[in-house]
């Protein structure tokens, strides 16, 4: 995943419990990934909807709080 955008990559080692491990398998099973990339694709996806969150957030604050067009019936 890093290495498209050319960054490096790093290891990083988690103990985590065995119940949690075992829902992960089923996760990333489901979607036909390594526990692995399911983690990382998570990660990510967290990452990115933080990010995006905050640049809404920036984004009103510059042009202020404006109502969103309504339709009436």
């Amino acid at each position: 995943m890093g290495s498209a955008s050319g960054s490096t990559s790093t290891v990083l080692s988690l103990r985590i419990d065995e119940e949690l491990l075992d829902r992960l398998r089923q996760h990333a099973a489901r979607r036909g990934a390594s526990v692995q990339d399911y983690v990382l694709r998570t990660l990510a996806r967290v990452d990115f909807d933080e990010r995006f969150h905050a640049a809404v957030d920036e984004t009103e604050k510059f042009y202020g709080d404006r109502p969103t067009a309504t339709t009436t019936t």
